[in-house]
Order: C-alpha cells, then structure tokens, then sequence
C-alpha cells in the first residue's frame, strides 16, 4: 500500500484512502483503534475492500480486532462494501442508522435503486453488487444511543439532510465528530493556504434542504476540534466551514428552483449552473482549475448533485 493512503492524524484517527472508483482522494474510510478494539467508519464500496483490508494490515490492525463497522448512510459509496468487507472481519458488527439496517440486510433494492440512478455501466466499474450482512452482525443505533470503543465514548445522531437515513457519530472522549455527507464535501487537492474548500453534496434521493441546515447546525454547535468527512478526511476550521456550507446548500437550492420547469433538459441545466457556481466559489477561494481538472475533480460530484436537486423537486412538487 503507498503511503499517500495512509493519513494519520494528531487526534489519533487514521484516513484510509478506498479507492472509490479506482481513484485516490475520493472517499476516506476513518479507523479508530484504542485498547485493543478497532473500528472503520465508512468503507466505500466492493471494490474499495482490498484497500481497507491493506490498509489494516499496514496500521497493524488484526481482522479480529475489528469491533464495528460503522457506516453513516447506505448510500453505495460508503456502505456497498460493507458485507464483503464483513466477511474478513469475523468479529465486527455492523452499525447502522434504523432506515438503513432491511438495505443492508437484503441490498437488492438498494443495489436496483442506485442502478436506476447511474446506469449498468457505472454500477458495474464504481460499485459492485452489494453482499447482505447476516441479520445477527447487524446493531441499529437510534438518536442519543452510546457504545463503547475501548475507552471511548460514541455518541450518535440522526443527522438527515444529505440522506433521510444518515447518522453523525460523535467521539465524546476526543471531542471529534465522523459526520460522513453531513459536513459537506472537503476534497484534500482543494486545500489551499486559505484552507479547506468545501461544498453540500446533494445526492438523490432524499436530499432535504431543511434537515441538512438543521444537521449542519448541530454538528456546529458541539464545537468538535475536528470534523471527519468521507471526502476527504479531517476539517477543523468548523465554523467557516459550516457559513460556507450553509450558503452553498442556499445556492444549491436557488440554482434548481430556477429550473423547476425547465422540463426534459433539467438535469443538464442544472449541472451547467452548479459548474458555474462552483467554479466561481474556488476562484474565491484562490483555486483555478482548468476545464479538465474540474472535470477530473468535480465531475462525478456535479453530475450527482444536479441529479438529486432534479429529484428533489420532483418530491416536492408531489409533497412528499
């Protein structure tokens, strides 16, 4: 494993890179280690295992170690790997939020939902089909719910806003906060001298702009020392991240409200327009890209978001 995969912070926490899409950067599974007890939150997806897998092994971490796997939503660039990873790891249990636990269970409508979003194509080169996770290896934890890692306290919080179904795990012993989607995206070739760049990630099919302000808010007001992001890692500088996602998830909004009526061409307005506004929010922040490194970068990501503002919409036109 190269040692760019590996990420160790001062707060004890260690990113490892998954692969996601056979590319670096993307989505970071975090390990906590701490008396003897492991834990992986986030774990990308099929095709992200033998990653993690050598990731543990380079950290020192035995298979057995592994107490939890904890995955913050079921979206399948955080948990489609889940029940293969299950399989290496003989002792781990799988933690979920309650609205997550039947996709990992039985992932057929999950894996066929997301298919109908992205296509064979993508299904078959970024995802893999999901494994189900035996029954018994599943633990549903509800808002206010605690468990122990060694001697640390975790604390976790319906979070929804990202995903109807999403969880925010607090370390009470370290004052740190794995937030997965609900702290926006924090990609590491955006970091500049100004700091981390950040943006909402908008994703189908249950983005609520409501909910994720209110997440953002109480993920803020626990006044962690660092935040842990999916993608990519760790942010610290909370409060100006949580402004700058808070007027991003309003310009996000107010970008797919102008094209509510734009009819067969929506997605693809849309797109245009979140490009524009991104674009426009790294120049502020002293990063230019060139039309293939955004592409390269921000691509997937703005394909994603214009698509689940499109079905956001579309819920809300029909109020649910």
């Amino acid at each position: 494993m190269a040692i760019e995969d590996i990420t160790d912070y001062a707060s004890g926490v260690t990113a490892i890179d998954a692969h996601f899409a056979g590319r670096p950067g993307q989505v970071a599974s975090h390990l906590l280690v701490d008396s003897g007890e492991a834990a992986l939150v986030d774990v990308g997806s099929n095709f992200s295992v033998p990653h993690l897998l050598r990731g543990l092994e380079a950290k020192g971490v035995m298979p057995e170690a592994v107490r939890y796997l904890f995955v913050t939503h079921v979206h399948l660039d955080h948990a489609g790997g889940a029940g293969e990873l299950m399989r290496h790891l003989p002792r781990a249990t799988l933690v979920v939020h309650p609205r997550s636990a039947r996709h990992m269970i039985d992932p057929t409508a999950l894996f066929e939902g997301a298919r109908g979003v992205f296509g064979d194509e993508v299904m078959a080169t970024h995802y893999g089909e999901p494994v189900p996770v035996p029954e018994d290896r599943v633990h549903i934890v509800d808002d206010g719910d605690r468990l122990p890692l060694g001697r640390r306290s975790l604390r976790f919080l319906d979070t929804p806003g990202h995903a109807n179904h999403h969880y925010s795990m607090v370390d009470e012993t370290n004052a740190l906060v794995f937030a997965g989607d609900t702290f926006g995206v924090a990609y590491r070739s955006l970091i500049n001298a100004r700091g981390a760049f950040t943006f909402p990630s908008t994703a189908p099919v249950h983005f609520d702009p409501d909910a994720a302000h209110r997440s953002l808010d109480r993920l803020r007001d626990l006044k962690p020392d660092a935040i842990y992001v999916a993608h990519f890692g760790e942010v610290t500088e909370i409060d100006r991240l949580a402004d700058d996602l808070h007027r991003g998830l309003d310009a996000h909004v107010a970008i797919a409200e102008r094209h509510a009526d734009a009819g067969d061409g929506q997605v693809r307005a849309i797109a245009a327009d979140l490009q524009a506004w991104l674009q426009e929010a790294l120049r502020a922040h002293g990063v230019e890209l060139s039309d293939a490194q955004f592409r390269d970068t921000l691509g997937l990501d703005l394909e994603i978001n214009a698509q689940g503002l499109a079905v956001w919409l579309m819920r809300r036109g029909a109020g649910r």
